[in-house]
């Protein structure tokens, strides 16, 4: 017999439509921690990233009712967080870039030359994407970051698949660009 935890999605997805909190909670954590890395990613603030995550998780709950295809759900949920972050870059237009968790990259160095090295490429980083437009930094973090096919970038935000390669293109090549002096 299934636990909770281990049924499929799409059925956890139906039972949340029916009201059952417990089967939205387990949706909600398994999609918690690539929602706010969406959102931290395309804010660079991580209060405004939970914030955003926050809404999103909530909105989805009040709507949900309104999902027509339960395998659907990840995409559904990342295409709200994802409009959420972008509205909010578009109201503020950020100096700081999509946020990037470099504390791997510290943890690995050998020494405080290395994590120098890693602290300064990640600022590069850092200012190299928020260098990008917003519409192309969410596809290039869904795509990069994230590891979302154009398909399903492409439905999260809502355009196509052609336009999110083109946008990932042109990120790619302002990155590369940027991170010259890096190579």
């Amino acid at each position: 017999m299934h636990t909770d935890t281990a049924l499929p999605e799409s059925v956890l997805v139906e039972r949340a439509q029916d009201g059952d909190d417990r089967a939205f909670e387990i949706l909600v954590r398994r999609h918690q921690d690539a929602v706010y890395r969406i959102a931290l990613r395309t804010l660079g603030d991580a209060a405004e990233a939970r914030d955003a995550a926050q809404e999103a998780l909530i909105t989805a709950w009040r709507r949900l009712p309104d999902l027509r295809d339960p395998k659907a759900f990840p995409a559904w949920l990342y295409r709200m967080v994802g409009r959420l972050a972008l509205n909010a870059l578009r109201a503020r237009r950020p100096e700081d870039p999509a946020e990037e968790d470099h504390k791997g990259l510290r943890e690995r160095g050998a020494g405080p030359a290395d994590s120098a090295l890693a602290t300064d490429l990640h600022e590069a980083l850092r200012e190299a994407l928020s260098g990008l437009p917003p519409p192309q930094r969410i596809c290039w973090v869904l795509r990069e970051m994230e590891g979302l096919g154009y398909e399903e970038i492409a439905e999260i935000v809502d355009t196509t698949p052609t336009a999110v390669r083109g946008r990932i293109h042109r990120a790619r090549t302002h990155l590369v660009e940027a991170l010259e002096p890096w190579r």
